[in-house]
């Protein structure tokens, strides 16, 4: 019954609440907006709608616009070096978790010295102190997946090693983050299967966690409900606003629980596929290997109550074992039209190997919430149980 419970973001969710920022206090006077090189709020007029209200609040600002749908630790140096010969005192990040992952790994170099790897605790990362505190971060979501608008992670990649790792700490919370379910109706529906089931593993993680808690089981297991309830929608007619509302509301939920909670080792295996290929959508490569690993865990018969509780909050009827929720999920994948192989990514049987021994050094924490210890052979099996 222990737990420890602290998220001093505040959240503003709703449908159009995006035209009120105009009335909301912003923390500074000058805001650096971080975008991605891919430009989806230019294009969907969203930026200027921005810049607008800025402009009526008096708020003068700088754009960003380069950051990788993974973003690297290059964005994150050459960004806050833009800030700083800009003099901007706050960061929006407005998109999806790559825009907002780099604002909060932004805010942390504007005010520190040295690299970002310094401040990084796995891997080749430093693991020194963050000694400033990081400039106040503003999110604007316009995706439903990463719940990076309410817990303080980052996932960063270092392209020189080929490191794709998380990073957090109480002092990387954003500031304020506007949820408006009205920015996701721009995305196209292979992009909402992969952020969905994102934001489902997060809370199916997060409840399967060692560090699972009675607050943070109740953010999961209603994300996940409302993933079930909503998510096949959305693909289906993603003008649907209240599936959309739904699916935004389980992304900000799972993000709560990444905050109390934590991910399991499922997201350090997917982070050292996607950094070992970078092409790969992280929403993806968690459905390549989900089955598999869930399967894992369901045959190992030490969470089977968890199991079947999540695997009725999917929707699933007359449950009686742990499998079902591996049925659960295969239905959900299969009604979403999610067919993916590895190799359609380049991802070869012959790096199994480094993919295992990278998701150790990346997200070591994580493999530490597991039920049960993984072996190497049980991550090898379960990769080779995943691959097409």
């Amino acid at each position: 019954m222990d737990f420890n419970f602290y998220i001093p973001t505040k959240i503003i969710f709703g449908i159009g609440e995006f035209s009120k920022i105009k009335h909301l206090e912003m923390p500074g006077k000058k805001a650096l907006i971080v975008i991605s090189f891919g430009n989806s709020v230019k294009k969907n007029g969203y930026l200027a709608k921005l810049e607008e209200q800025l402009n009526k609040m008096g708020i003068k600002h700088v754009i960003y616009d380069k950051v990788l749908p993974n973003p690297t630790k290059t964005n994150i140096m050459e960004a806050s070096q833009v800030l700083k010969d800009n003099n901007c005192d706050f960061i929006i990040g407005f998109g999806g978790g790559s825009c907002i992952d780099a604002a909060k790994a932004i805010g942390i170099m504007a005010n520190n010295e040295g690299d970002l790897w310094d401040y990084f605790t796995s891997g080749s990362g430093k693991g020194k102190a963050i000694k400033n505190l990081p400039l106040p971060v503003v999110t604007i979501t316009t995706t439903a997946g990463t719940g990076s608008e309410a817990n303080p992670f980052m996932v960063i990649t270092n392209t020189d090693t080929k490191e794709k790792m998380g990073f957090a700490s109480d002092c990387t919370f954003p500031y304020l983050s506007i949820v408006d379910p009205e920015l996701t109706r721009s995305i196209p529906s292979n992009l909402s299967t992969f952020q969905g089931f994102d934001a489902l593993f997060h809370s199916v993680e997060g409840y399967l966690n060692k560090k699972a808690s009675p607050i943070s089981d109740i953010f999961a297991i209603k994300s996940i409900s409302l993933i079930g309830k909503s998510l096949v929608k959305v693909i289906r007619d993603g003008s649907n606003i209240s599936a959309r509302a739904d699916v935004s509301l389980a992304s900000t939920l799972a993000g709560f629980v990444q905050a109390i909670s934590d991910c399991t080792s499922e997201h350090s295996i997917e982070h050292a596929m996607s950094g070992l290929h970078q092409n790969l959508p992280h929403g993806a490569g968690l459905i390549m290997i989900s089955k598999a690993y869930f399967t894992h865990f369901a045959h190992m018969d030490i969470c089977e109550d968890r199991m079947k509780n999540m695997a009725g909050a999917l929707g699933k009827k007359d449950v009686t074992s742990a499998m079902d929720f591996v049925d659960a999920l295969d239905s959900l994948i299969s009604d979403s039209g999610v067919c993916l192989a590895m190799s359609d990514y380049g991802i070869r049987k012959e790096e199994f190997e480094e993919i295992e021994q990278m998701a150790r050094v990346v997200g070591p924490r994580m493999f530490l919430g597991d039920p049960e210890p993984l072996t190497k052979e049980d991550v090898l099996q379960i990769l080779n149980n995943s691959y097409l």
